[in-house]
């Protein structure tokens, strides 16, 4: 039984996908090839070549790197200041000659910076806020016209605090010992920022910007472009079992509460239902993924070869990523605008419970994860350029555009999810990369044993291939 897609004329090969033509440029009826942009006469062999053919992107004007956020300096130590207060004269302050040792206005020792509004030494410093902070207080024995200096400044307290208040040192100013702890964390915790490696760079974060323009462009997460297509149907039939037998002049149902495991209990999917419909959406994804491609200036560089090579390696898994962008992990359902799938679709397409259970729970599992949309892009990229796919020329520049990739994604996580958020969440990805390729190839083996679904849909097939 052979299904007729309404969707018209389909794409038929990678070449026509990759191979459009420019408005502008090209004779009537004659292509332009992507690389060298001049007139050529491509060559339609793969199924895939021909789809995107009136589907040209140009160049991606990639949008100049944000300028890097201003750093943001520590909050200001209101008492600790190395710059002096202007307006302000002291003994040792602004009236001293320019190179001068700067002087503690309470005991004449070098002075550090301003403390609470006066220049002063660190000791003299500490010696104020502490008793300032405890509410100690200190009496003269004498007539309370002690010496305060150096030598003396520690032989009367009292006299000492008395002269820290009349130079002009205010209590005001002076920092609660909770809000101190918080201002030392805050400036250690910038202080590793700038010693540790990993910080975005202008060029990731170019990369980023193109990576997420190309994916604006290209991924419509509405769906609303996705207009041709078969309708969806949702057949069941009752099972054949008689231990549980259909109600007479009742229609079997599946609903979305029930498992997979019941379904040959009760009800079973009508048989491949869903299939012409799977076909066109397949289709329109794969499309997205290769003009997804198209709009990355790395990848327009490379031979057209290793351009197929590259699409074909990692299509289906880029598909996945970004399907799941719009899965809601409450209702386990991928709402795409109008359409809303369910794992129970999959079924109706003709996929079997191995590669669907595990499907739903890859997607679960990434979903979690609250991703930015930087990450995803990224991840898009890393599977995209991937060295280890058969065919490849340009190999070693592939290799080293994915670790580029690799580097940006890590440098992004640690810097915009903060702990406990952000711990092992790029090993975290890693390990679902790893588990989405074993997802490829049963999802492979069973598109290939599906009946009719390779002819229905010659871009999905030469993507297998």
């Amino acid at each position: 039984m052979a299904w007729k897609l309404v969707s018209g004329q389909q794409p038929r090969d990678l070449q026509s996908c990759l191979q459009g033509t420019v408005p502008g440029v090209a004779q009537a009826g004659a292509s332009v090839c992507v690389r060298t942009r001049t007139p050529c006469t491509p060559v339609l062999t793969h199924p895939i070549l021909q789809a995107l053919s009136s589907l040209w992107f140009p160049p991606v004007q990639a949008p100049s790197p944000a300028s890097p956020a201003m750093s943001v300096s520590s909050a200001s130590d209101t008492e600790s200041s190395p710059h002096p207060l202007r307006g302000r004269r002291v003994p040792g302050g602004e009236d001293a000659e320019p190179g001068e040792e700067k002087v503690c206005a309470v005991c004449g020792d070098r002075a550090t910076g301003y403390h609470f509004h006066v220049m002063t030494c660190e000791g003299c410093k500490g010696f104020f806020r502490r008793s300032i902070n405890k509410g100690v207080h200190f009496t003269c024995p004498f007539a309370r016209s002690c010496p305060v200096t150096k030598a003396k400044r520690r032989q009367c307290q009292a006299c000492r605090l008395q002269k820290c208040l009349d130079v002009g040192m205010r209590k005001d100013m002076i920092m609660s010992e909770e809000a101190l702890r918080r201002r030392r964390a805050l400036r250690g915790q910038r202080r590793l920022e700038r010693e540790q490696p990993g910080g975005l760079t202008a060029e990731q974060q170019e990369l980023i910007s193109i990576l997420i323009v190309a994916h604006q462009r290209t991924f419509d997460s509405s769906f609303s472009q996705f207009t041709h297509y078969w309708p969806a149907v949702r057949l069941y039939v009752p099972s054949p079992r008689p231990q549980s037998p259909p109600e007479p002049g009742v229609h079997a149902a599946w609903p979305l509460s029930v498992q997979p495991d019941c379904l040959d209990e009760d009800v079973l999917p009508d048989v491949f239902s869903m299939l012409p419909h799977f076909a066109d959406l397949s289709t329109f994804m794969i499309q997205q993924v290769i003009n997804f491609a198209k709009e990355i200036p790395a990848f327009r560089t490379l031979p057209i070869d290793d351009q197929i090579s590259l699409l074909k390696g990692a299509t289906l898994e880029i598909c996945q990523i970004q399907f799941n962008t719009v899965f809601n992990v409450e209702t386990n359902a991928w709402e795409c605008g109008q359409h809303c799938y369910t794992i129970q679709d999959g079924a109706l397409a003709g996929f079997q419970q191995i590669y669907l259970e595990p499907l739903l729970k890859f997607h679960v599992s990434l979903k979690k994860l609250q991703l930015h949309e930087a990450e995803y892009v990224l991840l898009q990229a890393m599977l995209l350029f991937s060295p280890d796919h058969a065919g490849i020329a340009q190999r070693d520049f592939i290799d080293q555009f994915q670790e580029k990739v690799a580097l940006t994604l890590k440098s992004y996580i640690d810097h915009r999810h903060p702990m406990p958020e952000g711990r092992f969440l790029y090993a975290k990805l890693l390990l679902l990369l790893t588990e989405l390729q074993t997802l490829k190839v049963e999802n492979t083996r069973q598109i290939l044993h599906i009946q009719d679904l390779s002819s229905m849909t010659p871009l999905l097939s030469e993507i297998i291939s």
